[in-house]
């Protein structure tokens, strides 16, 4: 019977001794739950309802790799909350945001994707709030994802997949080495002191200013 983990933080629950059915069987559940986010690893399940900052902060970061990509004229495939599991592994999860950029081309006009045959994102973005009760991140080494950005609302922590299937903390991001990764931050940290459209349009000005000359033909 499964237990109830008490040092699970605030908004989360976690279970021990779920069966991948059982898993399976919960994400069929909660379709029509939009915001919740499942992730299980090999037996254990975390199940977190995320606040309004949250959902805020991973909103704005989206927004501004939106921009960046646009502005650049970077191809990517947006992939959002996509469940990523695989029964093999016995794991999965859903990110907050997640993108294919290298990768882009072998997955364009696909709208079903199995990642025994597809490649994983290329990127995948974490708001951490509080300390989950799982480490996502060896879910994501499992998967094969190549770079995962996991921010506390202050900092912003870049990890990148190594040969030995574990991650690395990196000071620049594979898919944006040019970008850096402060600014993120600084504009994040803004954004009580102005609107999010403001703040965006803040952004994109600066990418045009600084960055410009990284855009792609």
């Amino acid at each position: 019977m499964p237990l109830l983990r008490r040092q699970a933080p605030a908004g989360h629950i976690v279970l021990c001794g779920i069966s991948w059915p059982t898993y399976e069987a919960l994400l069929r559940d909660l379709e029509d739950s939009p915001g919740i986010r499942v992730a299980y690893d090999r037996g254990t399940l975390e199940i977190m309802s995320p606040s309004k900052l949250h959902e805020n902060l991973k909103s704005l970061l989206s927004q501004m790799l939106g921009i960046l990509m646009l502005e650049l004229n970077i191809e990517r495939v947006s992939a959002g909350s996509t469940t990523w599991r695989r029964q093999d592994l016995e794991r999965g999860l859903e990110p907050d945001e997640c993108y294919y950029i290298a990768s882009e081309a072998r997955v364009r006009g696909k709208d079903h994707l199995d990642l025994t045959v597809d490649p994983p994102p290329d990127l995948a973005i974490e708001v951490d709030l509080d300390k989950p009760a799982l480490e996502k991140l060896r879910i994501y080494a499992a998967l094969g994802v190549t770079e995962v950005w996991k921010y506390d609302g202050q900092r912003l922590c870049v990890y990148r997949l190594q040969p030995d299937a574990r991650y690395l903390e990196v000071r620049e991001s594979a898919s944006f080495p040019f970008l850096p990764l402060d600014e993120l931050t600084r504009f994040l940290s803004q954004r009580q002191g102005t609107t999010e459209t403001q703040l965006l349009r803040a952004f994109r000005e600066w990418v045009r200013t600084r960055l410009g000359g990284y855009a792609r033909p």
